[in-house]
């Protein structure tokens, strides 16, 4: 790890007191915030170089009790070549992260993306709607909520998938 790396991990995990950091298989900075340290983080991140934010995504994962949701961010240092990834884990009942479109103009659509399929919802954008799926839509596609296969079928023949 460089040691632009390890100040980095340093001053994040000194600063933000309720994070905690892991290095993955692929060598990946995964840093896992809170909802309240989040916008704060990334903004000490964009005044120390971090000023591209590659992507902000969503996952669904309803077996995990209290942390069903996470929201995702990359951010990238250019100059150094260093991205880090910095993770919040969501309650199914309190969804809210703050949006980053004040640091990032490039936020907005990808946190409108997230609440499209997810039904994150980013405290502060300035126009949080549907980006990809039809306003009228009445449930978020990305969520765990639905079978992948309809069990009721009697038309298919699984033996040639190995089930």
């Amino acid at each position: 790890m460089s040691e632009f790396a390890n100040t980095i991990k340093d001053s994040l995990l000194e600063k933000f007191t309720k994070t905690s950091y892991e290095l993955d298989g692929y060598g990946e900075h995964n840093f896992f915030m809170s909802q309240d340290e989040i916008h704060p983080a990334i903004e000490f991140l964009k005044n120390n170089g971090f000023i591209y934010l590659t992507d902000i995504t969503g996952s669904h994962y309803p077996e995990k009790e209290g942390a069903e949701f996470q929201v995702v961010y990359h951010i990238h240092n250019l100059s150094e070549n260093l991205r880090i990834r910095l993770k919040v884990d969501l309650s199914e009942k309190d969804v809210h992260v703050p949006s980053m479109t004040d640091l990032f103009a490039g936020a907005n659509w990808m946190e409108r993306e997230t609440f499209d399929f997810f039904g994150i919802i980013f405290e502060g954008h300035p126009n949080l709607t549907r980006i990809l799926n039809v306003d009228d839509m009445d449930y978020h596609p990305m969520k765990k909520e639905y079978a992948l296969e309809d069990e009721t079928r009697t038309d298919k023949d699984d033996t040639f998938f190995g089930r």
